[in-house]
C-alpha cells in the first residue's frame, strides 16, 4: 500500500520545519543572551569590587569634613558673638561720647557766632541770643548728622 502524499501532508511537514528553524533561532538568540548576560553580571561583580571600597572611603571623608565643618561653624558662631560684642561696646561708646561732643560744638558756633554779633553790633543781648540761637541750631544739625549716618 502506497500511502499519498497530499496538501495536507506537505503543510504539516513546511510547518514543523518553520517550527524546528523558529527552535534553532531561538536556542541561538538565549545562547547569545546568556553570554551577554554572563559578561553583565561579569561587569557588575568587578564594578561592586572597585566601588565598594571607594564609596567607603568617600563616606570617611564626608564624616571628616563634616566634624571639620562643625568645627568651623563653632568658630564663625564665636566671631559673630565677638563682632556682637565689639558693636555693642562701640554704640554704648558713640552715645556716652555724643551728648559732650554735641554740647561742645554748639558751645563752640555759639561763642563765634555771639562774638561775632558782639563786634558788629555792640549789644550785649543781641550777641546772647545769636549765641543761643547758633548754638541750638548747630545741635540739632549735628544730631540730625548722627540720626542719619549708620553706626
Amino acid at each position: 500500500m502506497v500511502a499519498a502524499f497530499t496538501w495536507s501532508d506537505a503543510a504539516d511537514l513546511a510547518l514543523a520545519f518553520f517550527l524546528v528553524v523558529v527552535g534553532l533561532g531561538l536556542a541561538w538568540a538565549l545562547l547569545a543572551l546568556s553570554g551577554a548576560l554572563v559578561r553583565l553580571s561579569a561587569l557588575i561583580r568587578g564594578a561592586q569590587d572597585e566601588l565598594l571600597p571607594v564609596i567607603n572611603k568617600v563616606g570617611g571623608s564626608v564624616d571628616r569634613v563634616n566634624a571639620q565643618l562643625d568645627k568651623l561653624d563653632q568658630a564663625t558662631g564665636s566671631a559673630v558673638d565677638a563682632v556682637d560684642a565689639i558693636d555693642q561696646a562701640v554704640r554704648t561708646v558713640s552715645f556716652g561720647v555724643r551728648r559732650p561732643i554735641e554740647t561742645l560744638a554748639g558751645f563752640s558756633s555759639g561763642f563765634s557766632h555771639g562774638f561775632a554779633t558782639l563786634r558788629t553790633r555792640r549789644n550785649w543781648k543781641a550777641a546772647v541770643a545769636s549765641a543761643k540761637e547758633a548754638s541750638a541750631r548747630r545741635r540739632a544739625d549735628l544730631a540730625d548728622e548722627l540720626r542719619r549716618t549708620p553706626v
